[in-house]
């Protein structure tokens, strides 16, 4: 087992399972993407501890314990279409190629895009389609989705990502105060979207997610 297994492995023992995530897709995928894979060379080091991880211009990659919880609430299936908004290095679209039918990772920075698209392949994702263009517009061509997941915070979700949500699909998003943030999964009913808290997280806001300007005469 090389170095970077072994952490593999002791992230999935210290801070997946501890954190009540149990789904054997989940734990088998964590354990088979190489995260040092999807981030800079010069975080390769830190690519499991269990913090977010900086990729500049207020962009991370989620720490594990948030993607995870945030992959168990949505309990993605093997026929489920996802949409992974924000996938940076691509590492979230990888683990979750894992469990899901495909995936279809959008990524606005083109630098990132082209990075991503070179680890997923390296990874043998092929179930993954990357689509660059802005996170906020998603990517309507190939839906609707059952899944949709923010990799970022938000403090807003734009009405056009909710419609590329299938009736009965679901989205996870972590929504920003200030400092704090809570995960939330939507679940979409008669073209309505049903909040639900699941627990404390952190990260930037995302371009496009910010609250919207409130003027004052």
């Amino acid at each position: 087992m090389t170095n970077f297994e072994m952490r593999r492995t002791m992230m999935v023992d210290t801070q997946v399972r501890p954190s009540d995530v149990t789904k054997f897709p989940i734990i088998e995928a964590m354990l088979s993407v190489a995260r040092e894979d999807f981030v800079p060379v010069a975080q390769r080091e830190a690519a499991y501890m269990g913090e977010n991880i900086e990729l500049g211009a207020g962009r991370v990659v989620l720490e594990p314990r948030t993607l995870a919880k945030m992959l168990d609430t949505l309990d993605i299936g093997n026929d489920d279409l996802v949409l992974d908004v924000g996938t940076g290095y691509g590492y979230s679209s990888a683990v979750i190629a894992h469990m899901a039918e495909a995936v279809v990772a959008v990524e606005e920075d083109e630098d990132l895009a082209r990075e991503a698209q070179e680890a997923l392949m390296t990874a043998g994702a092929d179930n993954v389609a990357l689509h660059t263009g802005p996170l906020a517009e998603g990517a309507v061509q190939h839906g609707p989705y059952d899944v949709v997941i923010i990799q970022g915070g938000v403090a807003r979700v734009p009405q056009t990502l909710l419609d590329q949500i299938k009736d009965g699909g679901r989205i996870g998003c972590l929504f920003m105060d200030g400092a704090l943030g809570e995960v939330r999964i939507g679940y979409k009913i008669d073209g309505r979207i049903s909040w639900r808290n699941v627990f404390n997280a952190g990260a930037p806001v995302l371009p496009g997610f910010e609250a919207h300007n409130q003027f004052q005469l």
